[in-house]
């Protein structure tokens, strides 16, 4: 794969070094809610498919909480949006979401059923979120 570089000020740089991929507010949001019924859960399980963010592995359940930017929320209004290194960023997007797409259909062969959050959802229906995987391990 080759390197992409591009001229970036040191401000942006800064603020995207802070950008968390594991224990955000959202993802730690779900995990809670999940323990406090009695959930039992690993997180970012490598060996599976896409590392998802939480596995309920007794009933085969991946459960991904994906960042509106990184995974392409509203993409094709959003992409239109992007100024500032439009190529690196349309290619990386469209990759990621590509990638999860792929991921998600080598779990759902592997028997896993799939859940796929944004952080938005999470943040604003939280009891929508969690009947959706309740309902699912109650099968």
């Amino acid at each position: 794969m080759a390197e992409y570089i591009f001229n970036t000020t040191f401000e942006r740089s800064k603020l995207m070094r802070k950008i968390k991929s594991n224990n955000t507010k959202s993802e730690l949001l779900l995990r809670k809610s999940l323990w406090s019924l009695g959930v039992h859960y690993r997180l970012n399980v490598s060996k599976l498919p896409g590392k998802p963010d939480i596995v309920i592995s007794k009933k085969k359940v991946a459960i991904f909480v994906d960042g509106e930017f990184w995974h392409g929320y509203n993409w094709e209004q959003k992409k239109l949006r992007i100024r500032y290194n439009k190529d690196y960023w349309l290619k990386k997007i469209e990759r990621n979401i590509q990638r999860d797409q792929i991921n998600a259909k080598l779990l759902t062969e592997q028997g896993f059923t799939v859940f796929r959050f944004w952080e938005h959802e999470l943040k604003r229906d939280i009891q929508g979120c969690i009947d959706k995987i309740t309902e699912c391990l109650q099968q």
